[in-house]
């Protein structure tokens, strides 16, 4: 699906653009992003990594108070510390992985570097992953199984089933199938709410950027990068809530 604007001077893409194959296997401009995400946050990790310190410097003790507060409220929110610590590492790259796509979105050159096709269609090289709902998917369902198997860890295979389906009586059997239809939601919510926020932040920079060029790009991007903030945040947020949800037994 594409929308051309202002006599097509402007193409918005909602599928991501295919700029080849690897083996027969089609990759597109937001895949070839998230391998550079991922690439810049495993290069980070190992600088950082490598420069810790027994005596930590003013840079170390700002990441370590960072993350220590939020293991302390994961801790809180679950109330079990051993299950916080095992959900951190998870937790935390969910939402480094989301805010660093957001914020790269900016770098000159993503979405302005590609090339032009015969009938003047421009096909970016890079483009925010965020902007592809099948990213969105994707995270939303390793979250989602994430979630499943820590309740069923948790409270069991019987106790976690005992939510979705009750025979105990006719308003608990009712409760159990809003519950399930509810469970089953979550995949459409969690990937399109942030799919639908990105994507409309890079719409709305493309037309401000064709009638305003000079003006407003430069504060709606600051405000972007809040959006972006905010979205990596919720997202996180929300996993660690329905994992509390998850391990509560039906009451």
């Amino acid at each position: 699906m594409r929308a051309i604007m202002a006599e097509e001077s402007i193409h918005i893409s909602l599928s991501a653009e295919q700029i080849g194959t690897f083996f027969g296997v089609p990759v597109t401009n937001t895949m070839l992003m998230s391998f550079v995400v991922f690439a810049l946050l495993a290069t980070l990790a190992f600088f950082v990594r490598k420069n810790l310190a027994l005596i930590p410097g003013r840079l170390q003790t700002l990441i370590e108070t960072l993350f220590v507060g939020i293991l302390d409220y994961m801790t809180e929110t679950l109330e079990d510390a051993k299950l916080a610590r095992k959900l951190f590492p998870l937790i935390l790259t969910i939402f480094l992985f989301i805010f660093t796509a957001n914020i790269i979105e900016f770098t000159p050159g993503i979405g302005s570097i590609g090339w032009t096709h015969e009938g003047g269609e421009f096909t970016p090289l890079l483009r925010s992953m965020n902007t592809d709902l099948n990213t969105t998917l994707a995270l939303t369902i390793i979250v989602f199984v994430v979630i499943e198997v820590v309740g069923v860890a948790t409270l069991g295979f019987l106790r976690y089933g005992k939510k979705f389906v009750n025979v105990s009586s006719a308003l608990g059997f009712l409760v159990g199938i809003i519950e399930l239809f509810s469970e089953v939601a979550r995949l459409i919510s969690y990937s399109f709410r942030l799919f639908g926020n990105i994507f409309a932040g890079e719409v709305m920079i493309l037309v401000i950027q064709h009638f305003v060029p000079m003006v407003l790009p430069v504060p709606i991007m600051a405000f972007e990068v809040f959006v972006g903030f905010m979205q990596a945040a919720i997202f996180s947020l929300l996993t660690l809530f329905f994992v509390k949800m998850a391990i509560t037994e039906a009451h």
